[in-house]
């Protein structure tokens, strides 16, 4: 916000330029990436319209980093997925990748 402006003021502003801003309750926000994921626990998340832009600002929290580990999945395991599940060896294996490799909540998602 600015410094020294009255927030109502500062509203009309906004509303004069066609800018909407709406807060958003989140407890956390996760951001997906091929290295790993980005936690903020606890943000301050505002949505912010212009011109049909959308934007989304996250402010403060804690930040946590996850990296994703390759697991190795072995064919004994996929075959036991397909055995309990039925579905095929693509599915069976992407359900096991999900899972981080954790047969029971592989079975799980697909049943």
């Amino acid at each position: 916000m600015m410094p020294n402006m009255d927030p109502r003021a500062l509203k009309r502003m906004m509303d004069s330029m066609g800018m909407k801003s709406t807060e958003i309750p989140a407890d956390k926000v996760t951001i997906s990436s091929a290295d790993g994921d980005i936690v903020i626990e606890g943000p301050s998340v505002t949505l912010i319209e212009v011109q049909g832009t959308t934007t989304f600002s996250i402010t403060g929290g804690s930040v946590s980093h996850v990296d994703k580990v390759a697991v190795e999945i072995s064919e004994d395991d996929v075959k036991i997925v397909m055995e309990k599940t039925g579905a095929d060896e693509e599915k069976s294996r992407k359900a096991l990748e999900e899972a981080r490799g954790n047969i029971a909540d592989a079975i799980l998602k697909l049943s």
